[in-house]
């Protein structure tokens, strides 16, 4: 078949397959899987030529770990070393042992059962990670703590690489000493950050200067591809050396207009790669030995599972993120592929045991999606309920001046300040997930629902001076707000407002000091953008505070009538030909003492 028909049948079978499986909640991953699946040697066998596929369609796992590697600025990926080599390690080492002790119990000889062991104990980082962030949960508390396993898992790759002719007949051994071997890996690693520091800037910056979007597209790729088979030479992951070559831009000028080049070279590829996989798993096999295949799928899954729930619950201190953590790297990963086909090469293991591994693999990947699916529809909201159901723990060992209600990132500032101070305050936050990770810094923060008249009560809301209303959900800061006014009107009520709207409410209710958090944050720029134009501090602050004063008179005033659409632009129109009045009539005053 040639080039452009594989193509056709590759992109018709994305196209039809990814919408479908998205659709019913399972996931653009499972439908490439399974569409490698229909239009393979072991489906409709429209494409056949899977091993170069497969070796083709590796470099969108390289350009993913790239990506990733841009958004990893060399300070944060230090900040991941208690999750990368603490719980990366504990994992591969717990997980390995485990598999190659079930290995060994089954009758492999030692080499066979270790390569296998440690082998199926590597996840897929990119099947983990294209989920994660299909579901926005990257930058959570389990999201961080699977990339960095999933990064050592990438590093683990190396040794095991390595131990293949130490665990083999001799068949294809190097004759290359061992230290030469490492003097190279540290060489070529050398070589790769000092390019990364001080030559791959000074040529991103030559080719941006000839304006050409497709030039610094191709040099962009020039470099990954290129960093990733000189890695890749002295027995590297090419992915490792494609995440560090990212890293090392992380902090460049470039690095937006490299992501935004790189995406959708990584999209299409990476769904190539999946669409590989699961034309590579061998259908045939799983006909004729279901029970062992079946059993074997759900004995690494399991396995996987447990020992990331476990390590998960010591990190993270809590179940439901630790059986999510479990949940998204239980199957098996791509690098095993590579792994299994050498020690077959090398004569640690015969091909059926490798090929039914591979198997085994594959399969794991295609569990991963349900799973995760089962996980947020029916285990994710139980775990909810609980949290729901927690008792409210309210009870300040002194009266305290202030209580802040929301302890996120607003509260947070404040509370800074007051403790600066030495102001005493009673801090209220209504998510169990967010007080458990703030006490393991050290702030005291109680949990509950400040619009319950009880709780406010129990914060000795009737001794306090100012209450700060910070709380993020606009209906949960409503509910507070007419309960402290109901029932504690002494309080001086400081509030947070999302935006508009949510200040509109605020004032309905007769709170004088409502502060929108963008428009504060927004003035505080535009002082800083006048000033770089030319503007002095004080020209620029005194336009700050004309805009400020008559934005929050304007506020005052569309509250009364927000709810007329109509009334509110006639309103707008005029505030604008009022607020052009007052900076000519600012321009001309200067003008005149000038």
């Amino acid at each position: 078949m040639s080039f452009l028909h594989q193509a056709l049948v590759f992109l018709a079978a994305a196209v039809v397959a990814v919408p479908l499986f998205k659709k019913l909640g399972l996931g653009s991953v499972l439908g490439y899987l399974t569409a490698g699946a229909v239009i393979g040697p072991w489906g409709a066998k429209l494409v056949t030529d899977v091993e170069n596929i497969l070796h083709v369609s590796e470099l969108g796992v390289v350009l993913l770990l790239f990506v990733i590697g841009l958004e990893l600025r060399p300070s944060r990926l230090w900040e991941l070393r208690r999750s990368v080599f603490g719980m990366g390690g504990a994992q591969v080492l717990i997980t390995g042992a485990v598999l190659a002790g079930v290995a060994m119990a089954l009758g492999l000889r030692p080499g066979a059962a270790i390569i296998a062991g440690f082998g199926l104990s590597l996840s897929s980082t990119a099947f983990a990670l294209q989920l994660l962030a299909e579901r926005n949960q990257l930058t959570t508390g389990y999201g961080r703590l699977a990339f960095g396993i999933l990064l050592f898992q990438d590093l683990a790759v190396i040794p095991l690489l390595a131990l293949l002719p130490l665990l083999g007949d001799g068949a294809s051994v190097s004759t290359e000493p061992g230290w030469l071997t490492g003097l190279k890996v540290v060489g070529v690693l050398v070589g790769v950050v000092v390019a990364g520091r001080y030559l791959m800037r000074p040529v991103f910056r030559a080719v941006a200067s000839f304006h050409s979007q497709e030039l610094f597209t191709a040099t962009a790729l020039l470099m990954v591809v290129g960093t990733a088979s000189l890695v890749s030479a002295v027995g590297l992951s090419m992915a490792l050396g494609a995440f560090l070559a990212g890293v090392l831009l992380a902090e460049s000028e470039y690095r937006h207009e490299l992501e935004a080049d790189i995406e959708p070279f990584k999209g299409l590829l990476l769904g190539l790669f999946f669409i590989a996989v699961g034309m590579s798993v061998s259908l045939g096999l799983i006909v004729e030995k279901p029970l062992l295949v079946g059993g074997l799928v759900v004995a690494l899954v399991v396995v996987k599972g447990a020992v990331l729930y476990g390590l998960g619950r010591f990190s993270l201190k809590q179940d439901e993120p630790a059986l999510s953590l479990g949940v998204v790297i239980s199957q098996g990963g791509e690098f095993a592929f590579v792994l299994f086909a050498l020690a077959v090469s090398f004569r640690v293991m015969d091909r059926a045991l490798a090929d039914l591994l591979v198997v085994v693999v594959g399969l794991s990947m295609a569990t991963t999606p349900l799973l995760y699916a089962a996980h947020e529809r029916w285990l994710r909201p139980r775990f909810a309920k609980k949290a729901a159901a927690r008792e409210f723990d309210v009870a300040p060992e002194e009266d305290n001046p202030v209580i802040i209600a929301g302890f996120g990132r607003v509260g947070q500032v404040v509370g800074r300040l007051l403790r600066v101070k030495r102001i005493g305050f009673t801090a209220i936050d209504a998510s169990p997930e967010h007080i458990d990770f703030m006490k393991r810094f050290g702030s005291k923060i109680f949990y509950g629902d400040a619009s319950r008249l009880d709780l406010l009560r129990a914060a000795r809301a009737d001794k306090a001076k100012v209450f700060v209303l910070a709380i993020d959900d606009i209906e949960a800061s409503v509910r507070t707000a007419q309960a402290v006014k109901e029932h504690f009107p002494h309080l001086t009520i400081f509030a947070r407002a999302r935006n508009r709207v949510h200040a509109y409410r605020l004032l309905d209710m007769g709170i004088q000091r409502v502060m929108r958090e963008t428009f504060a944050g927004s003035l505080e720029m535009a002082q800083d953008v006048l000033m770089v134009m030319g503007l002095t501090y004080s020209e620029s602050h005194r336009a700050l505070e004309r805009l400020r004063d008559h934005d929050e008179e304007l506020l005052r005033e569309t509250a009364k009538f927000h709810t007329d659409e109509a009334k509110l632009v006639e309103m707008a129109a005029k505030a604008r030909k009022e607020l052009e009045s007052l900076f000519e009539q600012d321009d001309k005053e200067q003008s005149k003492s000038a």
